[in-house]
C-alpha cells in the first residue's frame, strides 16, 4: 500500500552491494517481478542465488550476481505517484509492505541462532534508534536479554531518523505538525511490545539534538558569528535553543508521542531528558547567541554583553550574569518538558541525564553557570543520571570521582536516586577501552547506584562485550577488611604456587605449559597456635568469616613490603608506570627479578597509611589518594613521560580453604599442630 507495484518500471527491487569475482566494488539490482508468481500487489517471490540475475528484462538484460562477496542486501521501494520528474513529491506518502513466509533452503543457507545465554547480572542496557532502526525489535530484544541484561532498557529515540520531513522549497526539514514518522512509530510500537513481553522497563530518552541538515534554521543554537552549534558527527547534528518556543513545543510533542506508544504497550511512563546543554564547540566558541536567546534577554531590559569567542578563562561580571541567565533558561526549558509529560501522564517518572565532566573543565570555570542550573536541584527530577565517558576512557579516575562528588553536592540527589551510564567505545579499533568501562560500571554498582547502564548496544554487539555475574551475588564472596591475627600469622608456613604442566618425552626432553600467569599464595597458620588465647582467637575469627565464605587480609611474614632489603619503604621503591598526560589512575605493583623477564605482581591490599608516591624521583606529598583495590589516583594527570613510583606495605587477600576446623584443646601443648589452610583470593 502506498508504493509502486511489482510490475512497475520502478517497482520493488532487491539491491545487492558487494564485489564481483575480480574484487571490484559494485551493485546489482534485481527486479523482484522477474521472480514473482501472483499479482503485482500480492505475489510469492523465489530467488535462487546460484542463478540470480540483475537487470530489468530477462534474459536479454540479465546481469549475473556474484554471491561470493556480498556486503549488504536491501529492498528498494518507490512511493506511488513517483513519475521520475525532478523535485519532491507534492506531499508525504505513508506506505506499508508486508513480507511473510520468509524461508531459506539449500546448503549453508541459514545461520543457527545460538541458544547459549549469559546469566542475568546487575548491569542494564542502553539502546538508540539511530543505530537500530534497520534491525527488527524482536532481534534486538533477543540479543539484549541473551547477554544477561534484564530489568531496564534506556532507549534513545535518536536525532536523525524518527521525525517526519517536509519540503520547504529549498530542502527537507523537520515537520512540526507530525512529531514521529510512520516507520519510526511502527518500529517503536513493536519495540515497546517486545520489551514488555520480556518484563523490561523502558525509559524513553530524548535530547535537544537534531541532525543539522534537517533542523529549522531558527531552532539552532548559534555562536557570536551566527554559526550553528555543530557536533563532531559526520554528518553533524545541531543543538536546539532552549529559548526557541517552536523548538521546545516540538520537543514536547515528540515526548508525548513516544510515551504514548510505550504506555499503549503496557509500560509505565518513564522519560529521560538527555544531555540538555548550551553547546561549546571544539574551538571553545560558545553557542549562546541565537536570535531567540538574545531577544529573550533583551526583554529583561538588559543588554547582551560583548559576545564571547572563547568560553575559557575567568569571565567578567556581566558575562557571568549572562551565563547565570542562560542557566535559568536551560532549567526552565527542561522543567517545561517535564511538566508537559506529567500533564499527559501524571504518574510519569522523569529522569535527567547529565554529562559530569562539564563541571570540572578547569579552563572554563564559569561554564557550569549555564549548564548546571539550580532548577535541576532535587527533587526537580525523580532520578539523576550521570555519564562521564571522557574521564573513563582516558583513565582519569580522580576526575570521575571529583565530578560525581561536585554534581551530587550541587544538585543533592542521593546515590539511591542516581543512575550511571558506562561507555562508550566509538571505534572498533578501541576495544581495549572495554575493561575501563567495565571497571567503572562495577564501581557504580559497588557504591550503591540505583541502576547502572552500559552505553550502548551497537558497540556491545559489535565488539562482543560480555558482562558475567550471577544476579544478586558479588564477583567474589564478600571480603571483610580485617587482618588475620598477627601473632598467629607471623608463624605461618607457606608461599607462592604456580600451575605448570610438564610433559616428559621418552628421550627425556620436556615440554612445559604454564597454566597460571600469576602465582597464588597458600599458607597454613596452624603452626602459629601457641596458647589457649591463640586458639580462642582463631576460632572466633574463623566463625566471623563463616569459614570459606568471606575473605580477609593476611600479612605474609616473608613478603609484605615494597622492598626486600630491610630498609624502610620509600616513594621510589617500585616503578608503577609512565605518565601520558591524561591518565590519573595507576595500579600498585611489586616487581620481582631484574632479569629479562621480571615478574610484576599486582598489589590490591596496601596497608593504609604506609603508601608514599614519587613522580620523576621526587616525593609527592599531596595531589593524590590511595583508592580501593590498590590504585593511586592523582588529582591532575602526571605529565607525559613522567615516571611514577611508590612505596608501601601490603597484605594478601586470602580466605580459609576449609569450612571445618579440627583442633584439639591440648594439641598445641603436645606439639601436634592443627591444620588451618589459607589460600589467596585473586583480585583485579
Amino acid at each position: 500500500m502506498g508504493i509502486l507495484p511489482l510490475d512497475a518500471v520502478n517497482g520493488p527491487t532487491l539491491t545487492i552491494e558487494g564485489r564481483d569475482a575480480s574484487g571490484a566494488f559494485r551493485g546489482w539490482y534485481v527486479r523482484l517481478w522477474n521472480y514473482a508468481v501472483g499479482s503485482p500487489n500480492d505475489a510469492v517471490v523465489t530467488l535462487d542465488f546460484d542463478t540470480l540475475l540483475g537487470g530489468f528484462l530477462l534474459p536479454g538484460e540479465g546481469d549475473p550476481v556474484f554471491t561470493g562477496d556480498i556486503d549488504r542486501i536491501f529492498i528498494s521501494l518507490v512511493p506511488a505517484g513517483y513519475t521520475g520528474a525532478e523535485g519532491p513529491l507534492p506531499a508525504a506518502i505513508d506506505a506499508s509492505v508486508t513480507l511473510s513466509d520468509i524461508t531459506c533452503d539449500g546448503p549453508r543457507s541459514t545461520l543457527a541462532i545460538g541458544d547459549t545465554v549469559v546469566p542475568p547480572h546487575r548491569l542494564r542496557m542502553a539502546t538508540g534508534y539511530d543505530d537500530s532502526y534497520n534491525v527488527t525489535p524482536a532481534r534486538l530484544v533477543r540479543g539484549i536479554t541473551a547477554l544477561g541484561y534484564t530489568g531496564w532498557v534506556n532507549h534513545y529515540v535518536g536525532m536523525s531518523h524518527f521525525f517526519q520531513l517536509r519540503w520547504t522549497g529549498t530542502g527537507y526539514e523537520v515537520d512540526p505538525a507530525r512529531p514521529v514518522n510512520g516507520p519510526a512509530a511502527a518500529w517503536h510500537r513493536e519495540f515497546a511490545a517486545r520489551t514488555a513481553e520480556r518484563g523490561l522497563t523502558l525509559i524513553v530518552s530524548q535530547s535537544f539534538e537534531v541532525l543539522d541538515q534537517h533542523c529549522p534554521s531558527a531552532w539552532k543554537q548559534r555562536d557570536a558569528a551566527g554559526q550553528p552549534a555543530l557536533t563532531g558527527w559526520v554528518p553533524p547534528s545541531t543543538l536546539l535553543s532552549p529559548c526557541n518556543a517552536a523548538a521546545q513545543t516540538w520537543l514536547q510533542a515528540v515526548a508525548a508521542a513516544f510515551i504514548g506508544i510505550t504506555t499503549a504497550a503496557g509500560h509505565a511512563a518513564h522519560y529521560q531528558i538527555g544531555e540538555p546543554w548550551w553547546w561549546v564547540g571544539a574551538d571553545h566558541r560558545p553557542c549562546f547567541y541565537d536570535a531567540a536567546t538574545t531577544k529573550a534577554f533583551a526583554v529583561t531590559g538588559r543588554v547582551v554583553p560583548a559576545a564571547l569567542g572563547d568560553v575559557r578563562g575567568s569571565l567578567a561580571t556581566d558575562q557571568r550574569a549572562y551565563l547565570d541567565w542562560l542557566g535559568e533558561q536551560l532549567g526552565g526549558a527542561t522543567l517545561a518538558l517535564r511538566d508537559a509529560v506529567r500533564a499527559l501522564f501524571p504518574q510519569a517518572r522523569v529522569y535527567l541525564l547529565f554529562y559530569a565532566p562539564q563541571v570540572l573543565a578547569a579552563d572554563a570555570p564559569d561554564l557550569p553557570r549555564a549548564n548546571l542550573p539550580d532548577a535541576w536541584t532535587s527533587p526537580a527530577f525523580d532520578v539523576l543520571q550521570l555519564e562521564d565517558y571522557d574521564f573513563v576512557i582516558a583513565g582519569n579516575a580522580a576526575g570521575r570521582s571529583a565530578a560525581r562528588a561536585a554534581v551530587t553536592a550541587r544538585l543533592g540527589y542521593p546515590v539511591e536516586r542516581q543512575h550511571y551510564f558506562a561507555g562508550f567505545v566509538l571505534r572498533p579499533s578501541e576495544t581495549m577501552l572495554w575493561p575501563r568501562i567495565a571497571a567503572a560500571a562495577d564501581e557504580a554498582v559497588a557504591r550503591g547506584t540505583a541502576e547502572t547502564f552500559v552505553w550502548a548496544w551497537p558497540q556491545v554487539a559489535r565488539d562482543g562485550f560480555v558482562a558475567f555475574e550471577i544476579d544478586g551475588e558479588e564477583a567474589m564472596p564478600g571480603f571483610h577488611d580485617v587482618r588475620f591475627p598477627l601473632a598467629i600469622g607471623l608463624r605461618a608456613s607457606g608461599g607462592p604456587e604456580f600451575a605448570t604442566q610438564v610433559a616428559t618425552a621418552s628421550s627425556g626432553f620436556e615440554q612445559r605449559n604454564v597454566g597460571w600467569s600469576d602465582a597464588r599464595l597458600h599458607f597454613d597458620a596452624g603452626i602459629g597456635i601457641r596458647s589457649e588465647n591463640d586458639l580462642m582467637l582463631l576460632i572466633a575469627f574463623f566463625r566471623a568469616r563463616r569459614g570459606r565464605a568471606h575473605g580477609f587480609r593476611f600479612r605474609d611474614p616473608l613478603d609484605y613490603r615494597s622492598r626486600d632489603d630491610g630498609v624502610s619503604v620509600s616513594a621510589t621503591d617500585q616503578g608503577l608506570a609512565t605518565g601520558d598526560g591524561a591518565t590519573t589512575r595507576f595500579a600498585l605493583v611489586k616487581t620481582y627479578g631484574a632479569d629479562a623477564e621480571p615478574y610484576r605482581r599486582r598489589v590490591t591490599r596496601p596497608v593504609p597509611g604506609t603508601a608514599s608516591v614519587a613522580v620523576d624521583g621526587r616525593a609527592v606529598a599531596s595531589g593524590w589518594q590511595l583508592a580501593d583495590n590498590g590504585f593511586i589516583d592523582f588529582a591532575v594527570p602526571p605529565s607525559a613521560g613522567a615516571k611514577i613510583t611508590a612505596g608501601f606495605e601490603f597484605d594478601v587477600p586470602v580466605r580459609f580453604d576449609t569450612d571445618r576446623l579440627d583442633i584439639a584443646a591440648n594439641g598445641w601443648r603436645s606439639g601436634d599442630a592443627a591444620s588451618v589452610p589459607l589460600i589467596e583470593i585473586r583480585e583485579g
